[in-house]
């Protein structure tokens, strides 16, 4: 193009290094790097500053169209542990075959009004309450999409119940693989970064919780302001 030279760099490689850079750089005097505290408590829930001056080691959790995990020990030494194809491709994939929805914005607003657990069936749909003897609540997800095997439940369910239902699943796998990461890596600083998060605060703390969730409390899910 012109007198310009193209030099062509790994993803995962920039990935890892712009991060670190960002983090390094005061974004308009405050911290980068931030969490929700509260996060299994939507009324109290809030953003809070995280400091990352000293991160490794670290967990980055990279949603794309998919999703790829890095653990990262320096800035030169990094693996991809694992990954998963349910990510924002997924996301949008099944938002448009289920509510008809024309764009990613379109998805995550209907998300925002809706009621996931008019799709999912839950602990207390099955036992009744909770399910004390393995601490589980009852409003926790059993199985997802779970109530819609009933022809009464399907006719009811919303566009919007949909496409929460569907966010909800995905954000749901993804804060418990990346729980089950940071356990077997011994990390206990996991961020997640990617395109998928752009502008969508809904995703970020539906990550914090299911993180919080599945990690009893131990592991928070921090987030960058330039994600």
């Amino acid at each position: 193009i012109g007198n310009l030279h193209l030099h062509k760099l790994d993803e995962l490689d920039c990935l890892v290094k712009g991060l670190l850079y960002i983090d390094s750089v005061s974004f308009n005097g405050q911290a980068e790097c931030y969490y929700f505290a509260n996060a299994s408590e939507p009324e109290r829930c809030q953003k809070m500053p995280f400091n990352l001056d000293d991160p490794y080691p670290l967990l980055v959790v990279n949603i794309g169209s998919g999703v790829s995990i890095l653990a990262v020990h320096s800035k030169d030494s990094y693996k991809r542990v694992t990954g998963t194809s349910l990510g924002g491709g997924t996301f949008l994939g099944l938002c448009s075959l289920l509510t008809g929805c024309e764009s990613f914005e379109e998805a995550l607003e209907m998300a925002s009004k809706g009621d996931s657990t008019q799709a999912d069936k839950l602990v207390r749909d099955i036992y009744g309450g909770d399910y004390e003897r393995f601490g589980l609540p009852g409003w926790a997800v059993a199985s997802s999409f779970g109530n819609m095997i009933y022809k009464e439940k399907r006719e009811s369910v919303s566009k919007e119940d949909l496409a929460r239902a569907t966010l909800v699943t995905i954000t749901n796998n993804i804060g418990s693989i990346a729980r089950m990461c940071a356990v077997n890596e011994k990390i206990n600083r996991v961020v997640f970064v990617g395109n998928f998060l752009r502008v969508n605060t809904l995703s970020m703390k539906l990550l914090a919780y299911a993180l919080d969730y599945w990690s009893k409390g131990q592991l928070k899910a921090l987030f960058l302001e330039h994600e």
